[in-house]
Formats: C-alpha cells, structure tokens, sequence
C-alpha cells in the first residue's frame, strides 16, 4: 500500500512538472566551444531526467560490481554459521537420545563449519563419552581449560573422572581450582569436603563446608549434619593420638550442630564423663533420648554413671525408660541391667514390653538368658532361641547410597567411600 502511494505520488509529480513546462515555452541554448544546440524547455528537461537516472543507475551498478565478492563472502559465512549452529543442535539432541554416531558426526560437522572450540568442544567431549572413548573425552576436556566459558564445565567433568579411576590428587586439584572459579556453587564445595574426608583430613573438610557455608553455596541446614558428621572423626582421631582437650572440643562442636545425632552425643558424653563432668554428660544424652533413642545412647546411659554398683544402675535406667516410656531400646537397656543384678523378675517385664514393641533376634535371645537362670536349661529357654532365629534381624547401620551395614557408625562408608551416607532404620512400632 505504501509503495503504491508513493508511486502515484511520483506520478502525479511529474504530471505537474509538464503541466508548468507546457505553460511556459521557450528554448534553451547551449553554446560549448564551436558547437551551438538549441531546443525546447521540454526537451531540455527531458534530457537532464535521462541524464540523471543514467548516472543512479551506473552508480548503482559501480556499488554492485565493488561490493560483490564482500556480500558473497558474508553471505557464505552467514549459511556456514547457520548450518554450524544446526549441527550444534543436532548435536545436543542426540547426546540427550544417547546416539553416539549422530553425536559424533554433529561434533565434527558443527567445529568444521563454526571453528567456535568454546560452542563445540563440549558437545565433542559428550560424544566421546557416549561412545565409551574416556582418552579422547579427557582430551577434549583439557582443551576447554583454556577457555573461561568452559573451564569450570570441563573441572567438573575432570573431577569426575579423577574420582571415578580412584585418582584422589587430581581430583582434588579440579575440585580446589572449581571453588576459586565460582565460589558459590555447591557441587565443588561438596565435592572437595568429601574428598578431603575421604582422605582423613577431617578439618580440610570440615574447612571446605565452612567456606561453602560463608559463601551461601550451601545452606546452613545442608552444612552443619556433614560438618557434625566430619567433627566427631576429628574428634576420636583427637582421642585415639592423646589429645583429650581437642576431642572434647570437637565433640562438643559436633553436638552442638547437630544434637540429634546419635554418635556425637554418646561420644561427647563418655569424654565428659571422663573429665569427671557426670551430670552434664547425663543432660547430653538426656537431649539426644528424647530426640533419636538408640541402643548406643543406652549404652552409654549407663557407663557415664558415677555409681557402676549393679542395683545403682537399675535404678539408673528405670529413669532413662521414664523419659520416653514408648522407646524399646531403653525397656531393653533396663532389663539387661537387671540381668546383671538378677532380677530376673524385672529383667523378664522389661524384655517382654521390647518384645511388643520390637520383637528382634536380641530380645528372644536375652529372655533366653533370663529363662536359663530360673529355671535352667529347658523347654522355655530352647522356645525363646528357636523363636530367635526366626525372628527380625536386629537393626545395623546402614549407608543410605549403596545399602551396605556397618556395624558401627563413621562419616565415611567403607564400601562406595561416600561421606554422611550412615543412618540408623527406624524400628518397633
């Protein structure tokens, strides 16, 4: 519509110019050395027109005709870097198919025709991966170091590697320069704790969660159960080379993060009760009872006790079972304490309110004992152990990540080496 409008405006314009030409005759002469030419006003208008659109026109043409191979050029290039981008596309689809041959050929095709390694090496380093080539993968990956862009997606692929053949020095060479590249991502900050863990430099890790914590790339709620988890190893380390001071300190800094956590309490409890602190080893596991009941937490109910005398205890544990009535592993606790000042009475009650509320291999085995000793070797005790190998396995720490038991609880599974992975499963009823 708009060029219709001008094109009619043109006309009409020129319309006008003959109109007022036609008007006003007369003649134009042109005298150039011996020549002279004259003709009509017309005419001569006529003749500046033509002469004026000869010369658009052969300007026009000077333009094409200097401009030409350089408009060729960047059109070629423009189509390169269209059909580069495609491949790159395809490229990226069939990594996430998981077709290493299209992956491949769309690596090659794409750096061929972009010549872009920043766009191009890491759809290069997939492909490798996808079709099991690890050499040419980490090829690629050292490559992409040298790029800004890419370096901190090739540490992560590098970590990976280095973890995955068991290389923990480079491993923790890409996980320290990851940290430096982005401070504020999570997966470096993780990856260099357990690492460090992994190593037995409980503090080196405890270290890295700190930072990642100060640097928000991790939550204090993600932080403070793994640097619970890493404190109380520093702290038997503490224990095991001499260091009594620095255990308890450990211990205590443990608990105080993470108060539920079984192993931190028991610990930092024994060490108090070591140092004569008694009473204040009873309030830790008083705290921790109330919030994660434990075979280990009875345990040590009992050894933080200034009176080791059998009845003492007894009664010690009567106490335990009062703070939560409804906790099998104190009903347990109190009738192997009475077990051992034979009561077998009360031993009996106790055994028997476990066994409602988690009827395990120990508890049969244990009224087993307590049936021997009141009426000797007979059908009741032969009943009890019979039932016992039928009954549930008693509960053992477990890693969460590849399900292997442990019998006791540490930071570091022996089996898959994760960090934190070790939890108790939740029994009775």
């Amino acid at each position: 519509m708009r060029k219709s409008l001008i094109f009619f405006l043109k006309i009409g314009i020129l319309v006008a110019a003959a109109v007022w030409l036609a008007q006003r005759p007369g003649r134009v002469t042109i005298e150039w050395l011996d020549h002279v030419a004259e003709m009509p006003v017309g005419i001569a208008a006529i003749l500046v027109l033509l002469l004026a659109w000869i010369a658009a026109t052969l300007g026009r043409l000077w333009r094409i005709l200097r401009g030409g191979p350089g408009a060729l050029g960047r059109r070629r290039n423009s189509n390169r870097r269209e059909g580069g981008f495609r491949a790159l596309s395809q490229g990226w689809v069939a990594v996430a198919a998981g077709d290493a041959d299209i992956a491949t050929k769309s690596a090659k095709a794409a750096e061929k025709l972009l010549r872009e390694p920043s766009l191009t090496l890491p759809l290069a380093a997939h492909a490798a991966e996808l079709r099991g080539d690890a050499p040419a993968a980490a090829t690629y990956y050292k490559a992409m170091l040298a790029k800004p862009s890419t370096e901190l997606a090739a540490r992560k692929a590098l970590l990976a590697q280095a973890m995955g053949k068991g290389d923990r020095p480079a491993a923790l060479d890409h996980a320290r320069r990851a940290l430096e590249l982005r401070p504020k991502a999570d997966w470096p900050a993780k990856a260099l704790a357990e690492l460090e863990a992994g190593g037995g430099n409980w503090l080196e890790a405890d270290a890295a969660l700190v930072k990642a914590q100060k640097s928000k790339a991790l939550a204090k709620e993600d932080a403070a159960p793994r640097r619970a988890a890493l404190l109380i190893e520093e702290a038997r380390q503490a224990v095991s080379t001499g260091r009594p001071e620095s255990a308890l300190q450990a211990a205590q800094a443990a608990f105080d993060l993470d108060p539920a956590r079984v192993p931190a309490a028991a610990l930092l409890a024994r060490l108090l009760a070591k140092a004569g602190k008694h009473a204040k080893a009873g309030k830790v596991l008083e705290q921790t009872w109330r919030l994660s009941p434990h075979p280990d937490l009875a345990k040590a109910w009992g050894e933080v006790s200034a009176d080791q005398n059998a009845l003492s205890l007894v009664k010690r544990y009567e106490g335990l079972v009062a703070l939560k009535p409804g906790a099998a592993d104190a009903h347990f606790a109190l009738g192997e304490a009475a077990i051992n000042a034979k009561l077998w009475g009360v031993a009996r009650s106790h055994l028997e309110k476990t066994r409602e509320l988690a009827a395990t291999q120990r508890v049969y085995r244990r009224l087993a004992d307590v049936a021997r000793a009141e009426k000797g070797e007979g059908p009741e005790a032969h009943g009890f152990l019979n039932q016992a190998m039928s009954a549930a396995a008693d509960p053992r720490w477990r890693c969460t990540s590849c399900g292997t038991t442990h019998g006791d609880w540490h930071a570091v599974c022996d089996q898959c080496k994760s960090v934190d992975t070790i939890t108790w499963p939740k029994v009775g009823r």
